[in-house]
């Protein structure tokens, strides 16, 4: 290990730089992942200096390469690029890393500042993000032509990364599209938290990508070879009908004299002593902390700019779209539809019969024409989950620009990849699967809720009413868990014209969207039809008023609704005054204000709720709930709701039980 001499170039000087960032973060903050930073600071530098197409000045440009760093503990690394070459980054903004309210949290999180592409964290997930992410670039490509949408997704990905299953999940999908614009590099430095990663795996990574359809380049031990690692990145750029694996062997916490190649790098500060020692055989000052001379800091933020000739090119494009075309890519871009959408959406029939994963459908296939960034798909449920559109064909290598996208049985690979998609722009993702397989996915969903991914979920077979499949398949406490989850739209119609309104507000929102859809028939309700619109998007709505005076109100969702209408005419017969609310999403009732809360849900007459799921949470709602607080049994559908009392006579007998209650 050599000594810093004033002969080094400009870039190895910059490199140095990096590591010194990389050491003194992490040591001011007392938290942080120092080793990785410094052994990956030149694969970063020539990263954002010879090879990635973006301007600084311009973050948010359509048309630049993308990067994920899916290894985000490693964030100082991304931080300080983004400092240096100018994307309105400050050094003291390093200096507050993984501090209360700072801009350099922990894990880059998009929206947070300029330069994050996706939100990372667990690992795998931004690996299986920017397959989504490369998805939607090569969709955009096809629908638009290259001179809108022509760029690379690079990604950097550690051994964590390439443990965890989703990973998996994730690059073979890609594998099996062909994703050619996607270049991954595969930090391979042996070492995990606990040690060296022989503790857990002796897999061949190389082989297994090559084995998934991937196009993978072997570098070996060449972390501080600039051209070496330039013309790995190269050939993964060059090769068109693959995804490509660049495996490069570093070591992490390279140059420290004792923390080199050690589990202690990965996790943990330097320490005081070793970070001097290593700052005297990097050349730099030992004892000054964020060291970063002017002419360092001059060449990356001219480097930052590179791009700008070509985002002016991509403007002047852009502004010679007409007026119909310049529609469609906006509305691409945002992931919503074209003005007047909406008027498509159909309007169902009292006393038709449909699923609501059915008539969801049908929904969809109403308005997908006007909806052009639209892309659906299932995890092997294409025809049982509603995503099935009948527009053209599968996506696929051949067919780019295909509508319908079939991500295998791949649940958690699916709402990743989709969160990529949305996070991308330009594409609307779609994703079906069984609600109790929202387990599955349920990472990504969080992932996809803390991102403001503007994806939609539909879940279906979602109560003990699905039948046969038994408990394993029945959803119990799926709702309440769900429901527990910031920034989750979650909306659970009960029938056909709630799901007409619930595609709207999933539509136009700007977060992801979960609809929970019935796998059996259920009737449409009178009064839907009317109400249901506005209703709807106000969480909870009187479906049904009261005739005389108000008794109790009865409070159901999705296919339960039913079941207190019937009650209501039966508690009629008995002299006893009901209202019938249906209540689809928790979350959008309580942006309402409380005046409206009130209007719906008096404070002073008793609340029945009734929902084939786990009773957890609505207490803050009802008075009593009918619900299952147990796991379901394999039985025919209706059989299993007459068991365990979903039933006209259970509801109509409990509402009493809680009138007599109320009264004594």
């Amino acid at each position: 290990m050599s000594h810093f001499v004033p002969e080094q170039s400009i870039e190895e000087r910059g490199i140095n730089v990096i590591r010194g960032l990389a050491m003194d973060a992490p040591q001011k903050a007392n938290s942080g992942h120092p080793g990785t930073a410094m052994a990956l600071a030149p694969l970063a530098h020539v990263l954002f200096t010879r090879v990635m197409r973006y301007d600084a000045t311009d973050p948010e440009w359509f048309d630049r390469d993308r990067f994920i760093l899916s290894n985000g503990h490693a964030s100082i690394l991304q931080y300080s690029l983004l400092y240096l070459t100018g994307y309105g980054l400050e050094l003291e903004d390093l200096r507050q890393f993984r501090q209360f309210g700072s801009r350099t949290p922990g894990h880059p999180e998009v929206h947070h500042l300029p330069g994050i592409e996706v939100t990372t964290g667990p690992l795998g997930q931004g690996f299986a993000q920017s397959v989504g992410v490369a998805i939607a670039e090569r969709r955009l490509r096809h629908q638009f032509g290259p001179g809108l949408c022509d760029h690379h997704v690079f990604g950097i990905c550690g051994d964590g990364d390439l443990m965890e299953g989703v990973s998996h999940e994730a690059a073979s999908l890609a594998g099996n599209l062909g994703l050619g614009r996607l270049v991954f590099v595969y930090d391979d430095n042996h070492i995990t938290i606990d040690g060296a990663t022989e503790l857990a795996t002796h897999d061949d990574a190389a082989k297994r990508f090559e084995a998934y359809g991937w196009h993978v380049v072997q570098l070996g031990d060449v972390a501080n070879d600039l051209e070496a690692i330039e013309d790995g990145l190269r050939q993964g750029m060059a090769e068109a009908e693959r995804p490509s694996l660049i495996v490069l062997r570093s070591h992490i916490g390279w140059p420290a004299p004792h923390r080199t190649d050690t589990k202690e790098a990965h996790g943990d500060p330097l320490g005081a002593e070793e970070i001097r020692e290593t700052k005297k055989l990097l050349g730099l000052p030992p004892e000054e902390d964020f060291y970063v001379p002017d002419d360092v800091l001059g060449y990356y933020r001219a480097a930052g700019r590179r791009g700008a000739p070509e985002r002016e090119k991509w403007l002047a494009r852009l502004d010679t779209l007409g007026e119909e075309e310049r529609e469609r890519f906006e509305a691409c871009r945002v992931g919503k539809g074209l003005k007047g959408w909406e008027e498509d959406l159909p309007v169902f029939q009292t006393g038709e019969k449909a699923a609501t994963r059915k008539a969801i459908n049908a929904v969809l296939v109403a308005t997908a024409e006007k909806i052009p960034g639209l892309v659906v798909g299932a995890a092997d449920l294409t025809g049982n989950t509603g995503t099935k559109l009948d527009l053209d064909d599968a996506m696929s290598p051949a067919n780019p620009g295909g509508r319908q996208l079939h991500y295998g049985i791949r649940e958690f690979g699916m709402v990743s990849a989709m969160n990529g998609m949305a996070l991308h722009g330009g594409v609307l993702p779609v994703g079906g699967t069984f609600f109790v397989f929202s387990d599955y996915c349920r990472p990504a969903i969080r992932i996809g809720a803390m991102s403001e991914a503007h994806a939609i979920c539909f879940f279906t077979h979602d109560s003990i009413g699905l039948g046969e499949d038994g408990p394993t398949h029945q959803p119990i406490e799926q709702l309440a868990s769900l429901r527990a989850m910031p920034n989750l739209l979650l909306i659970r119609p009960a029938d056909a014209n709630e799901c007409s309104a619930a595609w709207q507000v999933a539509v136009e929102a700007d977060t992801m969207t979960a609809l929970i859809l019935t796998r059996q028939d259920v009737p449409v309700l009178e009064g839907t039809a009317e109400r249901a619109r506005l209703g709807l998007s106000r969480g909870a709505y009187i479906l049904c008023d009261e005739e005389d005076g108000l008794d109790i109100v009865l409070v159901g969702t999705g296919s339960e609704v039913q079941l207190c209408v019937a009650a209501r005419q039966e508690l009629a017969r008995q002299g006893i005054s009901a209202r019938v609310v249906s209540f689809p999403s928790w979350g959008l009732f309580e942006a309402t204000d409380e005046g409206y809360q009130a209007s719906v849900l008096p404070d002073d007459v008793p609340v029945l709720a009734v929902e084939a799921a786990a009773s957890f949470g609505w207490d803050r709602y009802a008075d009593d709930v009918v619900s299952i607080d147990h796991f379901g049994a394999s039985a025919p559908g209706q059989r299993n709701m007459a068991e365990f009392g979903f039933t006209v006579e259970n509801v109509v007998a409990r509402a009493i039980q809680l009138l007599d209650e109320d009264a004594n």
